[in-house]
């Protein structure tokens, strides 16, 4: 016969299992991980010139929503911000808020791609349910070599000279004053 403790442990354990399940793999707890990640994301730190590593090639394809291909050349000499992410990723997620509130004052100013491997219906839906109106792209061919990572989110900024000065992997506050300057600062060169 089991002891008043043994079963009392064992509830307790089935309650722990299916919590820690109820944040892993549902709804709840990607909304969990999002608002988590939110209130650790920081403004991006700008890479020190001595670091910063140039775009070796500008001949990265793109395709957008309508199917029409882009070349990356085709923005060569603009500030170009880059962001690759996935609709499954709480920590891109978490930082498309601050993204789209950056999109709204310099899409005319700067060039945006929002890279996914989602399908187009998929990134699409999700675009329309969190109410963004980020441009969103697919690669066609591998980035430049400078911006392969294994990792998402990864966002880069890149200068009109083809350096890239911002390489961030993971949430960050991409709407945040200091990182407003530091593009108000670009845009006058």
């Amino acid at each position: 016969m089991e002891s008043k403790n043994s079963k009392k442990s064992t509830i307790q354990n089935i309650v722990f299992i299916v919590l820690i399940a109820l944040l892993l793999f549902s709804p709840l707890g990607t909304f969990v991980k999002v608002h988590l990640n939110r209130l650790i994301a920081f403004s991006p730190k700008t890479i020190a010139v001595k670091d910063q590593k140039k775009l070796s090639s500008f001949q990265w394809q793109l395709k957008d929503v309508d199917g029409k291909t882009v070349s990356l050349s085709t923005y060569k000499g603009k500030i170009i911000f880059i962001n690759f992410w996935a609709t499954w990723c709480p920590p891109c997620i978490a930082e498309m808020p601050s993204i789209q509130k950056l999109y709204v004052d310099y899409q005319d100013k700067m060039v945006f791609l929002f890279v996914t491997t989602d399908s187009f219906d998929k990134a699409n839906a999700f675009m329309v349910k969190e109410n963004l109106t980020l441009p969103v792209y697919q690669s066609v061919t591998n980035p430049p070599i400078e911006m392969e990572s294994s990792t998402i989110p990864v966002t880069y900024l890149i200068d009109q000279q083809g350096n890239i000065i911002v390489a961030k992997i993971g949430t960050a506050n991409w709407n945040s004053d200091s990182f407003r300057v530091k593009l108000e600062e670009l845009l006058k060169k």
